[in-house]
């Protein structure tokens, strides 16, 4: 069998392909394997090129971590969820059966009036008693009316551009229900939050490919696969034969790839719009936040939503990641204007949380982080032709572009060949 790219869908798929018992080769064009969850080497600092965050839901993810040998209990710093502002207050749920949980968070989330609380609360029951469903074509801007400027500033707004990476405004209400019934309220545990404590290479990628390679798979990285033909009952891989392939390579390049095959589905990978992440890592002397992640108010001169004290995370003291999701018009506004603002963001939120004075390390943009998860989005479906099918965060599915959504897309593929 082939697998066509290395990030964490064609990891996971070549992981449970070689445990099927399948002969693997793993196609990757890039030196390194990771896709746009990597790790990234700057000035003698590793680093990553995003500041990816796991859930207690992630349990494919977190299966196969522990299946190439990845300690979680270690690599991975388990909180229950907390959304603490600098000024300490926030939306912190205790551990527990998930709907108590919610509803203790909610009930002690300091700064919310009476009426806010109730508003927030009734809404949840009522998404509940629905099913997490709602119309195809709503928005979350639109499933939160109703329930007031602050809740949707404090909470609503936050959670979707984190779990969606696209502004409420835009982003599909369909798919944030689907997130907030498996994040929030599927079992214990399953809201937590799970911040790495060592880069993204290490926390899957290295580790996956030392384990395909000791179980016979071959690992070709720096290989652009060109071409896909068939042949007879099986595939050429740019005129290697095999008798499967899972094709888990960004959409554009699928596209490429599948286009003389089934031009359909080549359209539908190619006509995905991307949403942009940006990371701005500021180093301030020894500065140690209160909690190893804090959320922000992002606006009009406030960039990031999120900072991630990386001192706290196994990197250097006074480290901070700025996360800045949904980024196109800070994309447009150019890495100065973005530098800038997120300084004035973290002298103005952070105040005298700061030791010293902050200094711009470096600025990563992944321009294409995520699709757009908008309504009534289509994204091409698993199956392309017998033999040939698709893994990825932007295959069918119900979750939005997350590493989870990635995983259980590549261990569908695997048991659908099968």
């Amino acid at each position: 069998m082939a697998v066509v790219g290395a990030g964490w869908a064609g990891l996971a798929a070549a992981v449970e392909a070689t445990r099927a018992g399948h002969r693997v080769t793993l196609f990757e064009m890039a030196p390194h394997a990771g896709g746009r969850a990597r790790e990234v080497r700057h000035d003698g600092l590793v680093l990553d090129n995003g500041q990816h965050i796991l859930i207690g839901a992630y349990t494919q993810t977190l299966r196969l971590m522990r299946e190439v040998g990845v300690d979680t209990e270690a690599a991975l710093l388990r909180t229950p969820l907390r959304l603490t502002e600098p000024d300490g207050r926030g939306l912190h749920l205790p551990p527990g059966p998930p709907v108590i949980a919610f509803a203790r968070g909610v009930w002690g989330r300091a700064g919310w009036s009476l009426r806010e609380r109730l508003s927030l609360l009734a809404a949840a029951t009522g998404w509940a008693a629905r099913g997490f469903r709602c119309d195809p074509a709503a928005t979350v801007e639109s499933l939160s009316l109703g329930l007031g400027e602050t809740i949707a500033r404090d909470l609503i707004d936050p959670l979707c551009v984190a779990a969606l990476n696209t502004p409420a405004n835009e982003a599909s209400a369909a798919v944030f229900l689907r997130v907030l019934r498996d994040a929030l309220f599927s079992g214990p545990g399953s809201a937590d939050l799970l911040l790495p404590r060592v880069s993204l290479g290490d926390l899957f990628p290295v580790p996956a490919t030392s384990w395909l390679q000791r179980h016979g798979a071959v690992v070709q990285t720096a290989t652009r696969v060109r071409e896909l033909a068939r042949d007879g009952a099986g595939w050429r891989v740019d005129g290697a034969a095999f008798d499967r392939v899972v094709l888990a390579t960004p959409p554009a390049e699928a596209a490429r790839l599948v286009e003389p095959i089934n031009a359909t589905w080549s359209a539908s990978a190619a006509a995905f719009g991307y949403e942009p992440i940006v990371t701005v890592y500021l180093q301030c002397e020894s500065t140690s936040l209160p909690e190893p992640m804090l959320a922000l108010r992002a606006g009009d001169d406030a960039p990031a939503q999120f900072v991630l004290d990386r001192g706290q995370l196994g990197g250097p003291k006074g480290l901070l990641a700025f996360v800045i999701s949904g980024a196109r018009l800070w994309v447009e506004a150019g890495r100065d204007a973005t530098l800038a603002a997120t300084l004035r963001q973290a002298r103005h939120s952070l105040g005298t949380l700061l030791r010293g004075t902050p200094e711009a390390r470096l600025l990563i943009t992944e321009k294409r982080a995520t699709f757009r998860c908008v309504p009534g989005l289509e994204r091409p479906p698993m199956a392309i032709a017998p033999g040939l099918l698709a893994a990825g965060d932007h295959v069918e599915g119900p979750y939005p572009a997350t590493l989870e959504g990635a995983v259980r897309s590549a261990v569908g593929a695997v048991d659908a060949l099968a």
